[in-house]
């Protein structure tokens, strides 16, 4: 067998990548996507036009916190969306879970945006208060993450019915792992908050630890994937 060059390891990985083609935008995609879209709306910085040059600066001085809560949002958008795109099924399992995080999406949006407006200063907290929003905003972040990991979990109990290959197989026990230790970060800053009220900084740089599991399981993917391209030459 010939050595093969990179960029043909780097096409056989790319070639690699793919699930099963997916049909067409199911009703319970569009649902997801019309539920996203509510929730997107729940974070506008105002529904109203203002009607002064005052009101008008007060509405762009939150557009720093709207972009972050959107980047949160999208985040967990496009985590649910690759998971319909890769996993061609919709059983009364994939509807349930489906249906129980959109539920906890439009109640998580309240503490995302109520936070993220607080750490840019546009909202005070009293003494004590701080610690409180850390705790909520962990919870509703954990349980999110988590929901997302069952979905994967159901993925790799149903491998056979979806006809996963081995490569598959691997990344979807990477998915479990990824959200899993995401959902870890979350309940990581709520003991944090509670166990350090008084410096809720350390809560809130925790996130930053989301960082890990992406990179592990990036890494473990990565190499499976070229580990697969190079046996299949």
């Amino acid at each position: 067998m010939s050595e093969q060059t990179p960029a043909e390891v780097h096409a056989k990985v790319r070639a690699a990548r793919g699930f099963r083609s997916h049909r067409d935008v199911s009703r319970l995609e569009g649902f997801s996507d019309a539920v996203f879209g509510f929730a997107i709306t729940l974070l506008v910085v105002s529904l109203a036009v203002p009607d002064s040059f005052d009101k008008l600066l007060n509405t762009l001085a939150g557009i720093p916190a709207f972009a972050a809560s959107f980047a949160g949002l999208a985040y967990i958008w496009y985590a649910q969306y690759s998971y319909f795109r890769r996993y061609d099924f919709e059983d009364a399992w994939v509807v349930i879970l489906n249906l129980v995080l959109l539920f906890v999406i439009l109640i998580y949006v309240y503490p995302l945006k109520f936070l993220y407006a607080a750490l840019f200063n546009q909202i005070q907290l009293h003494a004590g208060q701080p610690s409180q929003l850390f705790v909520i905003y962990g919870v509703g972040f954990a349980a999110v993450f988590i929901l997302l990991a069952l979905l994967y979990v159901h993925a790799y109990r149903s491998r056979t019915e979806l006809g996963l290959e081995a490569l598959q197989v691997y990344e979807t026990r990477a998915g479990i792992l990824l959200y899993l230790g995401t959902a870890g970060v979350g309940v990581l800053s709520a003991i944090l908050a509670l166990a350090l009220p008084e410096q809720t900084s350390i809560a809130g740089f925790s996130y930053f630890l989301i960082a890990v599991p992406s990179a592990l399981t990036g890494r473990m993917v990565g190499r499976r994937r070229r580990a697969e391209a190079l046996r299949a030459g």
